[in-house]
């Protein structure tokens, strides 16, 4: 049985940060998504660079999330990088019709990632051979463009390994994250066994989480990364509030605790392995 872990119960204050955040360290949300509003976007790229996030992906899945993540990196480049794609729940919308816009937002922005690309048969079982089909589609996409992919599983554990194994990659080879991972070890084992890299949100902090908590403590350092999936799945103690990029921080603080090592630590290794992953 793992162990209760216990978290903080301070409120978010920006002007207080000095007594739980180093200055020295530096995070890596590796998945954020935005709103179309200019100044709320500014407003979140701001308090993340305060809070020492550094460094952020901001992704896409939709026209309209790819749209305001274009934003996002538009309004800080040095700090902000990009994936964009269409998700899983896209499949409504002519196949063709999907890969050539995402194609070509592909060509005129500068890309870090293909995503938020996957599978999710929670919701939508009736979809899933549309779903399997679109994903597949984009896989084969960021292998022609040399890129790592973002992507989404949720109850589609074997479909989600039949169909990276059934894509050719070439080039670099198959490369990406499993992003908010809220799966076994043991499907973690079978997407590590891939080259794949793991990420966890906010969800690691939730008390019914045991089995995230348990794939948390499994992910080696050389694999793992962190991220807020904001605006959703804000972390102990802010849960119920909107979430954003400068609450990685607890997340961080949490993993650090669980795998019994600094915080400090623990963001150098995930800072580290993003810039591997994205640069």
């Amino acid at each position: 049985m793992l162990p209760v872990y216990h978290t903080c119960t301070e409120t978010f204050n920006l002007a207080a940060r000095q007594t739980w955040y180093n200055d020295a360290m530096e995070l890596y949300d590796t998945h954020a998504h935005f709103g179309p509003n200019k100044d709320e976007t500014a407003g979140a790229l701001a308090r993340a660079q305060s809070a020492g996030v550094t460094r952020l992906m901001a992704v896409g899945g939709s026209e309209d999330l790819n749209a305001a993540a274009v934003q996002a990196q538009t309004q800080n480049p040095s700090a902000v990088r990009l994936a964009l794609g269409a998700d899983r729940d896209q499949t409504g919308l002519p196949l063709d019709d999907v890969l050539a816009n995402i194609r070509r937002q592909h060509a005129d922005y500068s890309c870090a990632a293909v995503g938020e690309i996957g599978l999710d048969f929670h919701y939508a079982p009736e979809t899933a051979a549309n779903q399997r089909a679109l994903f597949a589609a984009q896989l084969a996409l960021a292998d022609e463009l040399n890129l790592p992919v973002v992507i989404h599983t949720r109850e589609a554990d074997d479909s989600t390994c039949g169909v990276l194994d059934e894509v050719p990659w070439h080039g670099s080879s198959l490369r990406g994250v499993i992003h908010c991972y809220t799966g076994t070890p043991a499907f973690a084992r079978r997407l590590l066994d891939r080259g794949f890299m793991v990420s966890f949100s906010g969800i690691v902090t939730f008390r019914r989480a045991e089995e995230v908590r348990a794939s948390a403590k499994y992910v080696p350092d050389d694999r793992l990364l962190i991220e807020t999936d904001s605006p959703f799945l804000a972390p102990v103690p802010l849960r119920g509030q909107a979430n954003e990029p400068a609450f990685v921080i607890h997340t961080a603080r949490f993993l650090a605790d669980l795998r019994q090592v600094s915080v400090e630590s623990l963001a150098a290794i995930t800072f580290a392995n993003a810039v591997a992953l994205f640069g």
